[in-house]
Order: C-alpha cells, then structure tokens, then sequence
C-alpha cells in the first residue's frame, strides 16, 4: 500500500570514495575465520519487530515522496499502517510472549514517544532497539554532513531518553535513505552496526574513516513487508522461513551463521496471519543450536571476537 517513490530532478550523489567496493571488501564467506557462536549455537537469530511512526501529512519533502499512490492526504494507506500499532502489535505481542522472544526492535525514534504503550511493552520485555529514522516519512538524503551527524546522535540519545537503551545499530528511514555519508556518520556518532547492506549471511567489517563499524545481516527475503506486498500470503512467508532457516541451520555447523526476521504489525498482525508467525517460530526453537540474541549481543560478540581476524584477513587478500 505504501509506495516511497522519487520526485524529478533527484541528485546524483558525489562519488564518497573511488572503486566499486569502497564499503566492504571481498572476501569469500568459505574463505574466512571461522565464527563459533555462544555455547557453540549454529546461527544467530534476530527477530526484528518494526514500530514505526507513518504521519497522514508529512512536510514536503523535495527528492522522495513518502505517499506515491495519490497526493497528500491518503487516508486509506495511512489507515492501514495505522493498524499496526492500534491493534496489530499486540496480537502480533501474544505470539512472540508466547516464545519467550527477545526482540531487536527496529524503531522511529518519534514512534516510541507517539505510542508510549507500545514503549512500554518493548522496555518490560528488554527488548533491545535499532534506529530506522526519526519518522518513516522523513528522508536524510538531502541532509549535509553536519546536519546527517547532528540527526543519528539526536536518534540515539532520544531513544536511551525513552528506553534507557543506548542503540548500537541502524539503518535509513523508510526507502534506505541513506547518503554517501552514512556509514561513517554512523560509525563517528557510536554506532556499532548498519543494516542497508543485504550482502550477507555473516557480520563484515564496513570501511570507515575513522572507529569501527560492521554489516549485521538484515533481510529482504525473510521480511513480511517485502513478501506480502508481492503475491505471496502468510504460510507462504512462514514456509520460506523454515527453508532459510534450514539451509543457514546446515551450513552454521561449519561456520555460525545469522538469521534475520523482519515483522511489520500492519501485516503480521492482521488476524488471519498470526498464526503463521506461531508456527514458523515453533519450527525454529525446536532445534538445538538457536542464539535468539539481539543485534548489540550479536554486534559485540563479532566485534570482540572475529573482527580483527576478518580484517587480517581482507589485509592478506589485498597484499
């Protein structure tokens, strides 16, 4: 229902550094160090509950269109992501209560203020978040260096003000907008990890000019926004789940993998799909070898343990 899309005239973006993997190096996933989880688990799972705050008349943005399908208001898309924290999010609440998941909830900044219940809810459970934008019909694109900087600290510090959770990741406000900069803003304002890159099955190493920062493997391909938005229904999407998690679960005997699931309560938390999410989550947890950690867990133990190992090793390819 809600297609972001780009007004004329979009600018194309100063190159922020020459070659084509300026970012992340190659470096072939069966030709790394390997990773050994906690308690020697197969794969890493995090489950990424969106809480995410849609405004009816956004300000007017003058690169990217956050309502694409008719001008400003379009009361029939907002209503519908409107759903999601009206009701969605608590049926979609009683499955994962009913797992014992903690949750890395993917967040607007704005939204855990709109929606102090739903803050509440994630607090008591220790849910650990992850930064999406202050609002998901708010863009950065155009913003300078300066202003980028000043917008993922103010982020940060409005979410440890609301959750007493200071955020290690992040990734861009509603179409991935980011900039040429983020990755280094990112890494200048404390960040630990970004989300944009979909280009792995395992944390990597991002090249920034100054500090660290790492790819954590988030998803398109197990994300309900991006599967039911196509032709594919809810035991679909959970019948997918169950076959990443089989592959990934196979080859994390070898090296730890990391699993992501992405869950929208618009979607998600419709009443004719939940159960699906209930039945995908009790196909995972009856195997043996399952971190349900969240991203900062996740994020620290790569970085302590297998970061400089993969540097080395990126340094030795290169020599």
């Amino acid at each position: 229902m809600l297609g972001f899309s780009y007004r004329r005239g979009y600018p194309t973006p100063a190159s922020r550094s020459v070659g084509e993997r300026a970012w992340a190096g190659y470096l072939p996933i069966n030709n790394r160090p390997v990773i050994r989880w906690p308690n020697d688990a197969r794969l890493a799972l995090w489950i990424c509950p969106n809480i995410l705050n849609y405004e009816l008349n956004p300000p007017h943005d003058q690169w990217i269109n956050p309502w694409s399908r008719m001008p400003h208001p379009d009361v029939l898309a907002f209503g519908r992501q409107d759903y999601g924290p009206r009701v969605g999010f608590w049926r979609m609440l009683d499955v994962l209560d009913k797992h014992d998941v903690r949750c890395t909830a993917v967040v607007n900044s704005t939204a855990l203020r709109e929606f102090p219940e739903i803050c509440d809810a994630a607090v008591t459970r220790r849910w650990d978040f992850v930064g999406h934008g202050e609002y998901n019909t708010r863009f950065i694109y155009g913003l300078s260096q300066a202003e980028e900087l000043a917008y993922h600290k103010r982020m940060m510090a409005d979410v440890e003000a609301l959750t007493g959770v200071r955020m290690a990741g992040a990734g861009g406000p509603g179409p991935q907008a980011a900039t040429e900069n983020t990755p280094d803003l990112l890494a200048a304002a404390g960040y630990k990890y970004y989300t944009d890159f979909y280009f792995d099955d395992q944390p990597f190493p991002l090249n920034v000019k100054s500090g660290r920062l790492i790819s954590l493997p988030y998803t398109l391909e197990t994300n309900d926004s991006s599967f039911l938005a196509s032709a594919f229904e809810a035991e679909q999407f959970a019948e997918t789940v169950k076959r990443q998690f089989d592959v990934l679960y196979r080859e994390g005997a070898k090296s730890g993998r990391v699993m992501c699931i992405s869950l929208h309560a618009y979607l998600f938390g419709q009443p004719h799909r939940t159960r699906y999410l209930d039945e995908a989550l009790s196909y995972i947890f009856s195997f043996p070898g399952v971190w349900n950690a969240t991203g900062a867990e996740i994020a620290d133990y790569y970085l302590e343990n297998f970061y400089q190992d993969v540097v080395d090793a990126l340094g030795a390819k290169r020599r």
